[in-house]
Formats: structure tokens, sequence, C-alpha cells
């Protein structure tokens, strides 16, 4: 069944046209919405793309759509449906779709007669870009701060941030954590929590070494809050027992905000012990910004939460302003690597240089962090208020948020939790979309529904999103009890 938009949106609840308590939607959805529809069914695409893509495609599988159309926090598919977008590209879509200031940039630059890729070669475009990007950074790190421009995704900055570690401290070993998610190349993958992924191949990269993320509500340690002390205790006494077994680390990576895991928080006085272990051990700290930065917790980096500064900071997804982008910044005294130690032909995208450059400018001069923050407890107290026996956890900070569903007939761990739940997940998700709403799943079995909607959604696009998804929580909790 099609829903139209007074489906979506109720009309008390419409937050249509452009008027200044709702501008950052961009458009208006009578504009977007008056541009002639595709004539041809979703179905014909999805079976052309089925035929001609390989069979690790991963997104149509779960949301079976053809797009044609998107604006602000809106997307149109080629049946005319409108959906509101509560994924944003995996949270690459910091200002939604088509933003008229990065559509501007990107014009701008088009029109400027500029050479559109210039390889590790500078321009004015970069240098702004490098401007802007220093200013976000924590006042320490960007006074003496390098960049490095990567392949344009997040795993190839990742692999250059493992480089650089190897190569300052002459070490090989990284230690990395249970549920995470840093990319899928052979590198990346061998500092992946998520086994699956990684099944076929065998033996990965070496000398990576694993320990577990503590999160209280199901505590890996099965001690709840003291999770954290145990998993610090754990950390000091592999570093200092000489019978560990474990060689020194170069590096300890990590998300703040594990977000393919589910939404998962690191406790901050974990982080800030992580960062006291790792400065004491002289062990360089990564933390991985690529999803959860650039103002999607409500700080501009999730670090910030704790007030910690890490040694290298890996960036993509929202820094290239829906275009793709990729860098690390990190300590000017780690610059040690020689002429062409990291490379890669697309790191000079003057578009993808232009357009970030919109989402700092904005990050900036409205403090887009802060409002993610503020619309993201809005969210959140709505997804707290849902009341039914398959929602278990809510979690996560700002506009990086997720539910788990878990079976209630199911028996208790330790900690009180019943057993997660990825086949209702699959269905509530499911639900969602017939609705209007785009989420993704994530979390152990793919049980945790996932919020990642662009940060200028506004508070009456928040309480649709809410209600749809309580809508698809009932029905299908309601199913399971019959």
């Amino acid at each position: 069944m099609n829903h139209t938009i007074s489906d979506i949106l109720p009309e008390d609840k419409r937050p249509i046209e452009v008027t200044a308590s709702t501008k950052k939607s961009a458009l208006s959805l009578s504009n977007f919405l008056d541009q002639p529809s595709r004539t041809l069914s979703s179905s014909h695409y999805l079976e052309r793309q089925k035929k001609r893509e390989s069979n690790a495609r991963s997104y149509p599988r779960r949301l079976p759509l053809t797009l044609v159309k998107s604006n602000g926090v809106y997307l149109q598919d080629s049946e005319n449906q409108i959906f509101i977008d509560g994924l944003a590209a995996a949270g690459t879509l910091a200002l939604g779709h088509n933003h008229p200031d990065i559509t501007a940039a990107i014009t701008k630059t088009l029109n400027s007669g500029m050479p559109l890729q210039t390889l590790d070669i500078t321009t004015p475009v970069k240098e702004r870009f490098i401007d802007s990007l220093f200013q976000l950074l924590p006042s320490n790190m960007s006074q003496n701060a390098r960049v490095q421009f990567c392949s344009p995704c997040g795993a190839d900055a990742v692999e250059a941030a493992i480089k650089l570690a190897k190569t300052v401290t002459g070490r090989n070993t990284i230690l990395a954590f249970s549920g995470a998610y840093h990319g899928m190349t052979q590198g990346t993958l061998a500092i992946m929590g998520n086994l699956g992924p990684k099944s076929a191949l065998g033996t990965t990269v070496p000398d990576v070494q694993f320990m577990p993320y503590p999160y209280a509500p199901r505590c890996p340690y099965g001690i709840g809050k003291d999770g954290v002390k145990a998993s610090l205790n754990q950390l000091e006494t592999m570093l200092t027992d000489p019978e560990s077994g474990v060689q020194k680390p170069a590096a300890i990576i990590l998300e703040a905000v594990q977000g393919e895991a589910g939404a998962i928080p690191a406790d901050n006085e974990w982080l800030k012990g992580l960062r006291a272990l790792t400065k004491k051990h002289d062990i360089l700290l990564i933390i991985d910004e690529v999803q959860a930065g650039m103002g999607r917790t409500g700080e501009i980096f999730a670090f910030q939460h704790a007030n910690i500064e890490p040694d290298i900071i890996v960036l993509s997804k929202a820094i290239g302003g829906g275009l793709p982008m990729a860098v690390i910044v990190y300590q000017g005294e780690l610059d040690q690597w020689q002429p062409g130690a990291h490379a890669g032909t697309f790191r000079g995208n003057q578009l993808a240089l232009a357009s970030g450059q919109v989402v700092m400018r904005h990050l900036l001069e409205e403090n887009l962090h802060h409002h993610a923050g503020k619309i993201g407890a809005r969210l959140k107290a709505h997804l707290q208020n849902i009341s039914s026996a398959i929602v278990g956890d809510v979690r996560g900070r700002g506009l990086m948020l997720g539910v788990e569903i878990v079976n209630p007939l199911s028996d208790k761990d330790s900690l009180g939790n019943h057993q997660v739940d990825g086949d209702q997940a699959r269905a509530i998700q499911q639900e969602a979309l017939k609705r209007g709403l785009i989420l993704e799943l994530g979390g152990r079995f793919g049980s945790t529904v996932r919020f990642l909607p662009p940060l200028i959604i506004n508070e009456d696009e928040i309480d649709v999103i809410a209600e749809r998804f309580s809508e698809a929580v009932h029905l299908v909790a309601a199913r399971a009890i019959s």
C-alpha cells in the first residue's frame, strides 16, 4: 500500500513550507512534488539491479526502493511514495538531501573552471577546507595538527591511521574492541568485531588483539557498571604483565559511539581511563569518528563527551558534504612517515572539498551539533516512552540512536536482559517502511533498529518519526503475541 504525504505527516504535524522555523528542511515539499514522476515501476529497476549487480549488495535487500527525488529529510521513490529518511546514507548527509548551500558550492566550483581532481596538489578550495577543519578541532590539537587526505572512504582513512601508528611506534600490534566496525578492506576487517564479513576470508591481517567493549546494560563481564573498572584493570594488567602473551600495541582504536554494533555509547569514565593508560604506556589512541563525527552525537566529535583528545582522528562520511571524502588528523609530532607513504588518486576531489566546507560552516556558525543533541534527546525520550515488551534497551547520543528489540518470552541473562530478536527487528523495519519511514538495523543478530536522520531535522519531523516507529512496534508486538 502506498501512502500519501498526508499519511506520513498528519495535518497538525506538517513541516512542509519553508518558514523561519522550518527553513532547515531546505526547500518546500510542494516544489519537490511538482517535478514529473517516473513511469517505470520500482520492481522494474530492482529486477535489473538483481540481475546486474553483485550478490554483495546489501541495502536493497532490506530497503527495496528505487529512489528518484530527494529534498531535506525526504525521499521519493518511483512509485511516488514519500519517505522520511532516518538513515541519511548511513549518517553521511548531515544537512540532508540537496541542501541549497551545498548545491551552490558545488555549482560554483564547477563553474570556476578549476581542475576537479588534483591528487594532493593544493588549491584555494583545499586550503579553505583545511582552515574550516582546523577550526573544529580541540584547541590543543588545532595548534599543531597535520591532515592526510586519503582515498575517499573511511576504510582507507583507518588504514592510513594504522600505518601511521606503526610507523611512529615501530610496533605492529593493534588493539581493537568487540563490536567494532572500521571498514571492509582486508586491514580493517582484521580489527572488525563482526565475524560475518570476514568468515569467508580465513586469515586476515595479523597482530590484532580484541578486548570487550564495556556497556553496562549488557556488560560483557556480567557485572554492569563495574565493567568499566574491570575493562581498565584488564588492559592495565595486559600491558604490564610479562606473562600476558600480548605484545605492546602500536595503537588502540575505537569508536566513541559504536555505530554498526547498535549505537552503543562508550562510558565517559572509560574513555578517560583509556586516554590515561595510552599516555602512560606510550600507545597511540585512534578514534574512528567516521559515523559519529561532524556533530551527530551532540558534540562536534563524539570523544568530546569525555573531554579527551586522541592522537589520531579518522573522519569520513559527513565531512564530504554528501560527496566522497576521508581524512585523518593527528598531532604534529607524529608526522614521521616518508613522502608517498600513503596516497590515493582521488584525494584531491575539489567538489567534495567545496561541499564539505558547507557542513563545517553550519557546524561553526549555527552550532548544528547542539541542535542535534537537543533534537536527539527529544527523539530518545519518545523512544523510551514506547510501552512494549519487545522494546529493550534505548541507547545512543544525539542523532545516533538505537532501539534494541528483544524476545520477551526468552530467558533472562544474569543482568536481567531478554535475548535479542533480529527477526522482530526486521519486521519492525519493514512496517516502518510501509509507513514512509526509512530506518536501518544493526547490533548483534541485526536486533537494533537504528536512527541516523539528517542533523537539520526539526521537532515536527522527529515527532512523526517516533509516531510511525511506535505504530510499527505495536503492530509487530501484537502479531508476536497472537
